[in-house]
């Protein structure tokens, strides 16, 4: 059939064509094909050519109608065309294969990468959170230096715990803090300052050892920690603080140094608990630190005190000196009192310095020490003394000399005691210590001496009037006073 014939022919030539395609798309390929599978390629690649032999020697049986058994020739071809399919899946396999096994690493390689990853961020959280609290701890070291540099720049307790109350609170993140300082004498803790208060509560604080959280730190020497200091159940006795503040949490330490309490650090907190862990342990150091504080400025306070009653009962036993010399003589009374306010006026004006005036002051009165020494018989003569008794009188500034400075804390005193009868022109005693070899103290002194022996009454003459008085001091000018003295003293006289 004519027709049939012609569309055969029809439908074989497209297929030479594409086989003829896929002949040389094998052939550029087959360089590129892995070793793997580089035989079975080149046996595909080879079927190829065999269906495109097929299909020429098909197309030209049949146009050329030669006598050919066409059913072996197309038997053939179908054998070589299950061939190819079975080389097909089984390359399709092998591919199919390898891209499972692809995906599967690739997928092991993300899970690995994932974990990889999430370890990584770990790592990465971890080590934030350490950088953290080392940052924490290196702002602890600094609050904690800041507070040894204040412990040992003041001593003034209010000061101190002022101070150190403004470290700690921006550091601690707490809303208020306080201090409470043991009274020994009455055994309360007693305010002592305070920082973050909204209302001056805090400031009538006084807790009994052993009553409410902070006579409790106290006495048992322990931490209070209260989440809720609200809760009915807490014996929390200042409740009017928390009214007024509107606190929610607290917690109070004992403050300890050297055995023994000192005071509570109170800490509170609006709206928030307070935390524990490194929280606490950084509270618990700063409490250390502040319990030497409090011993430091405490323990010179009472120095300080011990010092300052020392100086009195020294000055008192001076002054009890001073009144027991005059009881030898009633005419003298209040003499010593008399010329030591003088002299430390005229020395006060004449620009000494307070440190100075206080010597001066206790000069003044010991200024007659040495007439312990000299017998009644000549310190009390009615009559005018003989010159072996003059000589034994001039020795009484000696006498003071040997009496103070065997005494450290007199010896700065010692320039009136044992210079104030030297004269400007050398003819004193007991050295003949000329112009301002005399001290000045004992210059001013001498000044005075003279002018209330004079103008008091005494047993071998009538009081002077005050202008004989000047007079006669300024005629003995340049040789028993001081000529740049003289003027200054009677001006203030």
């Amino acid at each position: 059939m004519p027709s049939t014939h012609l569309l055969s022919t029809l439908i074989v030539l497209p297929g030479i064509i594409f086989m003829l395609a896929s002949l040389v798309i094998s052939m550029r390929m087959h360089k590129k094909v892995p070793s793997a599978l580089r035989r079975k390629w080149l046996v595909m690649t080879c079927l190829i050519a065999f269906f495109l032999a097929g299909y020429v020697a098909y197309l030209f049986v049949h146009a050329q109608d030669i006598a050919f058994p066409l059913e072996l020739l197309t038997s053939t071809v179908f054998l070589g065309g299950a061939l190819f399919v079975f080389l097909v899946m089984r390359l399709t396999g092998t591919t199919m294969r390898n891209v499972w096994e692809s995906e599967e690493k690739v997928y092991e390689a993300n899970v690995t990468l994932v974990a990889k990853n999430v370890e990584l961020e770990e790592e990465i959280a971890g080590r934030r959170q350490a950088e953290q609290q080392a940052q924490n701890r290196l702002q602890h070291l600094s609050i904690l230096h800041t507070i040894d540099l204040m412990i040992t720049s003041t001593l003034d307790l209010k000061v101190t715990m002022t101070v150190f109350l403004e470290q700690i609170m921006p550091q601690l993140q707490i809303d208020a803090a306080a201090v409470l300082l043991l009274n020994p004498a009455t055994l309360t803790l007693e305010y002592g300052a305070g920082k973050g208060f909204q209302t001056t509560t805090i400031q009538q604080s006084k807790v009994r050892l052993g009553e409410g959280c902070a006579g409790t730190a106290a006495l048992e020497r322990r931490r209070v920690l209260i989440d809720d200091i609200l809760h009915p159940e807490i014996n929390f006795i200042r409740q009017e603080l928390v009214t007024d503040e509107n606190f929610t949490s607290y917690c109070a330490l004992p403050l300890i140094a050297k055995g023994q309490v000192k005071g509570v650090l109170e800490i509170f907190r609006r709206g928030k608990p307070i935390e524990g862990g490194e929280w606490l342990e950084f509270l618990e150091a700063l409490s250390v630190q502040a319990a030497i504080a409090i011993d430091n400025a405490t323990l010179f306070n009472e120095l300080q005190s011990s010092n300052t009653e020392l100086i009195l009962a020294y000055d008192s036993t001076i002054e009890g000196w001073g009144h027991a010399l005059e009881l030898r003589d009633k005419e003298t009374e209040g003499h010593t009192q008399r010329v030591t306010e003088m002299t430390l006026r005229v020395a006060r004006v004449y620009g000494m310095s307070e440190k100075e005036l206080v010597q001066v002051r206790r000069g003044g009165l010991l200024h007659d020490i040495g007439k312990m020494g000299i017998p009644d018989s000549i310190l009390m003569k009615e009559g005018q003394l003989t010159a072996e008794e003059t000589a034994i009188m001039h020795r009484h500034p000696e006498y003071a000399f040997r009496v103070l400075s065997p005494i450290a804390y007199l010896q700065p005193a010692l320039d009136i005691p044992y210079c104030h009868h030297e004269k400007w022109d050398g003819s004193g005693y007991p050295r003949g210590l000329k112009g301002e070899q005399i001290p000045l103290a004992a210059r001013i002194f001498a000044l005075a001496d003279i002018w209330d022996a004079l103008i008091h009454e005494r047993r071998y003459h009538a009081a002077w009037p005050r202008e004989k008085v000047a007079a006669h001091i300024r005629s003995l000018a340049s040789t028993h006073f001081d000529p740049d003295l003289v003027d200054v003293f009677l001006a203030n006289a």
